[in-house]
């Protein structure tokens, strides 16, 4: 170990002044003596003119940021705790300083060197040509170790602006479907959308070979609906720009949350919104080269029944649709007899709702238990409260008591009969499953006819 980095591990407290001299085999009144204490850190790297530079840091300005970041900024980059400081605390010294400062106290480890040599893919020039869509499970939440969230990004290929950013509990196609969705909703209908080959963008027979085209998933029938491109990359490399943006997001992201004392996700959610994304556009993102916007606007279409989990089924019997565990129950639809037989197309949406279609006829909405949910304005039916008092038993052998007749009510009935004639109707068979109707008022017989009413 240089004597550079013992020096600057015991400034960031990392080891006690008796500790390094220790090391460094000298006596703690030979530390004291040293030429830092009198020249500052700079004085530590050129010693050729055996004079100061005139730029050296003070030693009272860089052990407050030493241990600034040991204590509070742990983990955060050199890029990112330089700007933090710069902006929270008015650090006056340089990024390249400060590097070197942590590097040599061992608070940051230095870079590997790189791989080799990659040719770099223009990015497409109109916003909306072409979206990355990636989840990245990690532990974005610092104060609940052990316990991973997926971040669910969305990003443009031509100004890396995120156009979505979410923490959920896992990567699925309900996630995925939401996320596209509200991007549709705010900014219109892309042109392509590259992703990796998770189960839901597309079936994959075997690990490591190419996908299935020809068996596509609720995500892949969407995007096909909506006119939207899918491609699929088959390494990390391939997508490099959204592998960086999730890199970035693991650097800053969790030092933020952790930062601001977050460790709930609807909490996190908010600081995304409102905080993260609106300085992550302001520092990263850039201007198209084409200034033409490629989005389309969605106009009349109707992305609930596009953004859904959606499924053929054949009706049975009893006019019953079985979807998971639930059975929907169709309705009578007008103009049909039956259901039964028929091919239906059973659909899942994004608020757990069910509806059902015949072609293009919508034979029947269900909330999530599978129940038609109820009207719009309509009173729930009233159930009538038994009563509680039990009426007393009538002695056996007495007759039911009858109602009796009002005089008001006699001579009501007097007055609906006033002026009728007095008739009589007999009906009999006639032998061919109809019945004849023979009525007969006042003495006089009219011939037999079909009483259609009687049949």
């Amino acid at each position: 170990m240089k004597v550079q980095e013992v020096l600057l591990k015991a400034m960031s407290r990392e080891l006690t002044w008796l500790k390094a001299a220790e090391i460094l085999r000298v006596t703690p009144r030979t530390m004291r003596r040293w030429r830092y204490e009198k020249f500052g850190y700079d004085g530590l790297f050129d010693r050729r003119w055996r004079t100061p530079s005139p730029k050296r840091a003070p030693l009272a300005e860089l052990e407050p940021v030493l241990q600034l970041y040991r204590e509070k900024y742990a983990g955060f980059n050199v890029r990112h705790f330089h700007q933090f400081v710069t902006e929270r605390h008015g650090l006056t010294l340089s990024y390249s300083f400060v590097r070197k400062a942590l590097q040599g106290a061992g608070l940051v480890k230095k870079r590997k060197v790189r791989g080799r040599h990659r040719l770099r893919r223009e990015p497409r020039a109109c916003f909306g040509e072409m979206l990355h869509l990636d989840g990245r499970p990690h532990e974005w939440l610092a104060l609940r170790p052990g316990d991973e969230q997926t971040l669910i990004a969305v990003i443009d290929d031509a100004t890396s602006r995120m156009l979505y950013a979410r923490l959920v509990e896992s990567e699925s196609m309900h996630t995925v479907m939401t996320a596209l969705r509200q991007v549709l909703l705010e900014h219109g209908i892309p042109m392509a959308l590259y992703s990796d080959r998770a189960s839901w963008a597309a079936y994959t027979p075997k690990a490591g070979e190419p996908v299935d085209k020809s068996r596509r998933t609720q995500v892949g029938r969407a995007l096909d609906k909506l006119g939207i491109e899918q491609i699929l990359a088959y390494s990390p490399q391939a997508r490099g720009r959204s592998e960086r943006a999730n890199e970035t997001l693991q650097d800053r992201l969790v030092n933020e949350l952790r930062a601001e004392g977050i460790d709930t996700i609807d909490a996190a959610n908010h600081c995304l919104r409102e905080k993260f994304l609106p300085d992550h556009h302001r520092r990263h993102g850039r201007l198209p080269r084409d200034p033409q916007s490629a989005f389309v606007a969605v106009g009349a279409v109707d992305l609930d029944q596009i953004f859904c989990h959606q499924e053929s089924r054949v009706v049975a019997k009893d006019n019953t649709v079985g979807f998971g565990k639930l059975k929907l129950q169709i309705a009578k639809q007008p103009g049909r007899g039956s259901c039964a037989g028929r091919d239906v197309t059973v659909r899942e949406h994004l608020d757990g709702t069910h509806s059902l279609w015949l072609g293009s006829q919508c034979a029947g909405r269900y909330d999530a238990r599978g129940c038609d949910p109820p009207a719009e304005g309509a009173k729930p039916p009233r159930t009538k409260k038994p009563s509680l008092a039990r009426a007393a038993p009538r002695p056996s052998g007495s007759a039911r008591p009858s109602a009796k007749k009002t005089p008001d009510r006699e001579a009501e009935r007097g007055k609906s009969f006033e002026g009728k004639k007095a008739e009589r109707t007999d009906h009999l068979s006639n032998g061919s499953g109809h019945i004849a109707c023979q009525r007969q008022a006042l003495g006089e017989t009219r011939s037999p006819m079909t009483h259609l009413a009687c049949r």
